[in-house]
Formats: structure tokens, sequence, C-alpha cells
């Protein structure tokens, strides 16, 4: 049987078998995006799957009237596209019966991840660093013991709302030390994470799937114009020096940042192990580093195409192991 598993985000949409043959990333953002119910027919046209495992976080973009118009939507948007058998995966880990309230499948895609990993590595901290954002999730026996919706999880330190490419630098620095002195930064979405991962040789330009600040193009030289904007300065006030000295700052923020929300769940629940996925590894492994911690990479065990969509994946995974189940019974 094929069996997919769709990871629909707010701004991307993931698909992954669960054999790892077919792995895709569709940048569908949901505030101004209407395409995600055509995208998925064609998803369907393409790879018709006999079976498909659905996660969501994509229910709490803003052109939604709340999160259950978004599930809605959602949900509607998958049953009309595909003509098989649809599963949705729940906060806790779990195929939703449709009883219950509908919200439990709010912001689920790490429970289908934190379901693969206890599985296949025991008790860890899974730390999954996106475009966007980065779930911390704690598992222990096989099961996770995380919040369950995104409010609770930023209580808990376990959901930190900062990604490789999305995240606007001014939410993560007030100043900037440039060459001239100590700079305030401009309150303004002029650059963005990606920007600065690009200028470092962290990121190919094929990696930056979405949009930028400015609607311009994803070269180092329009990284460098946007980064500049920043400070409220242009390529001819400021040096390349000065970038990259912004680019390294924006690094070891993010860094600091992730570190330090993985150190609370870590001292909570008592564990020093992580497994990295996602577009941050990178940043994952260095923070771990730092933290004295072991780190175990999805990318390393699985290949990096699936530890980037790796929610699709382990809800493909999960689905064909229920399959399995239901055959031995």
């Amino acid at each position: 049987m094929k069996i997919i598993g769709i990871d629909i985000g707010g701004a991307n949409t993931k698909l992954a078998s669960a054999d790892g043959e077919i792995i895709e990333l569709h940048y569908i953002p949901l505030w101004k995006d209407t395409r995600l119910p055509e995208a998925l027919e064609e998803i369907a046209e393409k790879h018709h799957p006999d079976g498909v495992s659905v996660v969501m976080t994509g229910e709490l973009a803003d052109c939604f009237q709340d999160k259950e118009a978004g599930i809605k939507f959602i949900i509607e948007s998958v049953d009309r596209a595909f003509d098989c058998d649809v599963r949705y995966i729940d906060s806790q880990g779990q195929f939703y019966d449709g009883s219950g309230d509908l919200r439990k499948l709010a912001a689920a895609n790490w429970a289908a991840s934190a379901n693969l990993i206890g599985a296949e590595t025991g008790d860890c901290i899974f730390v999954d660093m996106g475009s966007t954002t980065s779930d911390i999730i704690p598992i222990k026996d096989g099961k996770h013991v995380a919040g369950i919706s995104d409010f609770s999880r930023l209580v808990r330190s376990e959901l930190v709302y900062s990604g490789v490419l999305r995240t606007n630098l001014a939410y993560l620095l007030d100043s900037l030390d440039m060459v001239a002195g100590k700079c305030r930064v401009s309150s303004e979405l002029f650059a963005t994470t990606g920007d600065s991962y690009l200028v470092l040789d962290d990121i190919p330009e094929d990696i930056y799937t979405c949009e930028t600040a400015d609607g311009a193009g994803k070269s180092k030289t329009d990284a460098m114009r946007r980064l500049a904007r920043v400070v409220c300065a242009d390529l001819t006030e400021v040096s390349p020096d000065d970038i990259y000295r912004i680019s390294e700052q924006v690094k070891e923020k993010q860094i600091s940042v992730l570190g330090e929300a993985i150190l609370q769940v870590a001292q909570r629940n008592e564990l020093d192990r992580i497994v990295s996925a996602g577009l941050g590894e990178f940043l994952i492994r260095e923070a771990a580093k730092r933290l004295g911690f072991e780190c175990i990479s999805v990318a390393q065990k699985w290949g990096y195409e699936i530890s980037r969509v790796f929610p699709a994946y382990a809800a493909a995974r999960m689905f064909e192991a229920d399959i399995l189940r239901d055959k031995q019974a």
C-alpha cells in the first residue's frame, strides 16, 4: 500500500511516504493563499495514495476566525481531495475517532513525531526547528509528556516561536553591535532569519522556500540589502563586515534562546539527550553541545530530506504501523 503523511502548516504543506520515497514541500501561506484545496487535489492526482495520515498546525493562521474554523477548512480540503482512507492525528499522538473536541487536532504535528522518536530512541528531548517555530518535546517511557496546545507549550518553553527562515529579526534582537557602536534595531519586517543564514552559508538559496521580507530575490546581495535595512541603512552606509556581524549575532541569539528553552525542559523532566530534526539541525546541535547534552541527528539516521518533513514522515509511519497491527490481530 502507498501511505503518505501530510503536515499542513500555516506556511508550508509537507508530505512524505512511509517508505521515504516521496518527499515534497509546498510553500502555501494559508493567511494569503487559498490554494490549499487545489494543491491537495494535485497531490492526490499525482500520487494516488491508498491511505493518508494528516497532521496540522495551519489552523492558527489569522485568516480563520478561530482554530476550529481552521481545522474544519483543512479537513474539508483534505477529504475532498483524497478518495481513500484518511486519518487525522491529535495532540495525544492518536488517530482522531471523530468524537470529542475537534480542537484536539490543533497543532499536533509534533505529537506524530514524538511517537516515532519515542519508539525508536526512548527517553529524550525531541527538538524540531523548522522555518517558523521550534518544538521542544520531552519524551519519557516512549510517550511525550508535553503540553497539548500551543499556548500550554509556550508557557512550558516547549514551543519557541523562532525558526530558520521566517523569523523577523526585530523579534530576536533590540540592538546590534556594529563597527560604529551599539545600534538599536528598527521594529519593521525588513529582514528575516533566512537572510542571515544565507549570508553565513548555513543554507543554500533553494532551501529559502518562503517569501522574502521585501519580495525581492534570494541572492546573497539581496539578503545583505535586507539586513542593512534592519539598522535603517543600505549597502553604501554599512560594510560587508557589518552585515556578517549582524548575521552572526542573529545566529548566536537563536542558539542562546533555543538552549535556554531546552535547558528548562531538560531540568523539569530530568532528561539530557537531544534528538534533532528540521531545517535548524545545525543550530540544535550547537545548543546541545553548549549544554553538554548528547545529540542524535534525524538527518543522519533517516536522511536530510526526511528531517525537513519529519512530522509528515512520522504520520505516514504511524498509519503504516496501524495497518500492520490490524493484520497481525
